[in-house]
């Protein structure tokens, strides 16, 4: 997205030291020392497992951020909270509108 002043790739010490600069500017007060103003990649992480707990599927998750879905299932499979009691209801109520709950 960026270059550097040689036309090259902008090294990620780059990318940190003006992030320690900026979220002082970009980020309120309260939220400058909280994950929010961690580490970029912190961030990704943080939207990644966002998008997940909101039910996007992995598959979509992972195009969004370049991944393979098997990247994103295995990185953050233990990320995902209540997916496997909604998975468990949706079970039961299949089994039960065709007859064949116990």
């Amino acid at each position: 997205m960026f270059g550097n002043e040689r036309g090259g790739v902008v090294g990620s010490s780059t990318y940190w030291r003006i992030w320690e600069e900026a979220r002082e500017y970009a980020l309120p007060p309260e939220r400058v020392e909280s994950p929010l103003g961690g580490r970029p990649y912190d961030l990704r992480h943080a939207c990644i497992t966002r998008w997940l707990n909101a039910g996007v599927p992995i598959a979509e998750v992972a195009r969004r951020v370049g991944n393979s879905p098997e990247v994103i299932h295995r990185r953050y499979h233990g990320c995902i909270d209540g997916h496997e009691e909604a998975a468990n209801a949706k079970i039961t109520k299949a089994l039960e509108e065709e007859g064949d709950a116990v």
